[in-house]
């Protein structure tokens, strides 16, 4: 009788270091998983909260520019610009170079002239030839360009962007970033052909090579900046030396810290170009 108790406590015993072990064993387990957790989640916060990203738009309001600068006087409504409209038939170079806006959003000392312009700007293009101008036979076009307050007018708007940029992710490459369109690879691929200028003249591609730069944050893989990807859409003076000062030879203004103030990459990655949450576009080897 006494052997069987023994035999029985014996069991308990053994039964009691297996499940305290187990235990152990899946307390270890969850430890190191949460480990792992917060270690992932605190790279991703370094990515994209620890340097305080801006919230990103949606994508129908991504890229979209409120020209409210030479309006103000007038008391007019602001311009509205969507560049995933414009940029399907035009490359940046056209607006940036060839008509001279400035990269930096409101800085372009434009008059209006009830659209005339003096055949600058705008009106190069919206003269009633290229595109719609700010007169037709059904009066004037103002309400086009230049949002009113009204309520309406805004649920308008919404809802042509909504429409306009549905109809090119059902044609174009799929993004996860800004407008939700892959641009880069929709042009590479020949799925849109924007001109590259308003004469017959056209750029021809230098294609320096791809650089690669080394980041001065710890834990974070280097970048890499693919000339060509850039001549497809802009002049070497989009860059040069304004945002780059070649002459320096310095990467002083690709910190991120710069970026996000808006200066060098910033002025483009943003607001319009793919955002600066989509880590890996210049990253490829980070993991996040």
């Amino acid at each position: 009788m006494k052997s069987a108790k023994g035999v029985f406590r014996n069991r308990l015993f053994v039964a009691a270091i297996i499940k305290f072990f187990s235990r152990g064993f899946r307390t270890m387990t969850l430890f190191i998983l949460l480990l792992l957790s917060s270690m992932f989640l605190a790279g991703l916060s370094f990515a994209q909260g620890g340097l305080k990203l801006p919230p990103s738009p949606s994508p129908e309001h991504y890229s979209t520019v409120f020209m409210a600068r030479p309006t103000k006087e007038k008391n007019a409504g602001p311009v509205v610009f969507s560049h995933f409209i414009h940029r399907v038939k035009f490359t940046c170079r056209v607006c940036h170079y060839e008509l001279e806006f400035s990269m930096k959003a409101n800085d372009t000392p434009i008059q209006c002239d009830n659209g005339k312009m003096n055949g600058r700007y705008c009106a190069a293009c919206h003269n009633g030839k290229i595109s719609f101008g700010p007169e037709d036979e059904n009066g004037k076009n103002c309400s086009r360009c230049h949002l009113e307050t009204k309520i309406v007018t805004w649920k308008k708007f919404y809802e042509h962007q909504v429409k306009k940029l549905h109809e090119l992710q059902e044609k174009l490459p799929k993004s996860k970033f800004g407008n939700e369109i892959n641009w880069s690879k929709a042009l590479d691929e020949g799925l849109i052909k924007p001109k590259n200028s308003l004469s017959a003249s056209t750029m021809e591609i230098v294609n320096i090579k791809t650089f690669t730069i080394e980041a001065q944050m710890s834990g974070i893989s280097s970048a890499v900046f693919p000339h060509k990807t850039h001549e497809q859409w802009l002049d070497c003076s989009s860059c040069h030396p304004e945002l780059f000062n070649i002459k320096k030879k310095s990467t002083e203004s690709l910190r991120m810290y710069n970026l996000l103030e808006g200066d060098s990459c910033g002025v483009c990655h943003l607001h319009v170009a793919f955002p600066l949450d989509n880590c890996k576009r210049c990253h490829p080897k980070m993991r996040v």
